[in-house]
């Protein structure tokens, strides 16, 4: 259900959105906009690897018109157990069993934590994060149910949720496959050429084309049928 705000005098709603820079929080962004939401982008620079895509980050919030981007840093390399966040390799061979050792402990519990701080404070009606329980790796906190649990500890645990408006928390891409995160960017007219999925790109931000997240990236525009304007850019 769209929410396009503005008319008669009113102000559009906010939304805090969750972008990390690449495609998917890239395309749940432009669906927040679409919807009519007022963009408060938030990214978070936690000590991963792949930090070249913060400048991915700032280049869609810029094409986004995000009314706010605010750039937050807590340094998760001093928690590790992945290996975005310390020397452990990043896997290129595929996925293989069980949860990959790129799952960030309780990261989107902590992204969404921030976020839920900087929907109080900026009185935001939602949360949008692009979180996918079909190609998502494996990573327990991208499915439905953890959603659901953090929704309930935004009514429980704040302020807004005390007086009876808690910030929503939407996942607009959770029941897509790749391919279709892909043709919805594009009816949106996402600049997939300026957002980053590499999990361990080169000191130039290339992205590396044999990680798990370039793997899905590749077969997602692959099966849409589209070109990805970023695959050139690939060490």
């Amino acid at each position: 259900m769209s929410r396009k705000g503005g008319s008669g005098g009113r102000p559009a709603p906010t939304a805090v959105v969750l972008l990390s820079g690449g495609l998917d929080s890239a395309v749940a962004g432009a669906w927040a906009r679409a919807e009519g939401y007022a963009v408060v982008a938030l990214t978070v620079d936690y000590g991963q690897r792949h930090r070249a895509e913060i400048e991915a980050a700032r280049k869609v919030a810029r094409w986004l018109g995000a009314k706010e981007h605010v750039e937050l840093r807590v340094d998760l390399r001093a928690v590790g157990g992945s290996a975005l966040t310390s020397g452990i390799p990043v896997p290129r061979g595929g996925p293989g069993e069980g949860i990959p050792v790129t799952y960030v402990p309780a990261r989107n519990t902590l992204l969404l934590a921030l976020a839920l701080g900087l929907a109080e404070a900026r009185e935001a009606g939602a949360i949008v994060i692009g979180a996918n329980r079909i190609d998502f790796s494996g990573y327990p906190d991208c499915r439905p149910e953890f959603l659901e649990a953090f929704a309930r500890v935004a009514e429980t645990g704040t302020k807004a949720g005390a007086e009876g408006h808690a910030p929503r928390i939407l996942a607009p891409l959770i029941d897509l496959p790749k391919e279709g995160i892909v043709r919805l960017g594009a009816s949106l007219e996402v600049p997939f050429g300026d957002t980053l999925s590499c999990y361990d790109p080169d000191p130039r931000g290339r992205p590396c084309g044999a990680c798990d997240a370039c793997r899905l990236r590749r077969k997602g525009f692959a099966a849409a049928g589209i070109a990805d304007p970023a695959a050139d850019r690939a060490g």
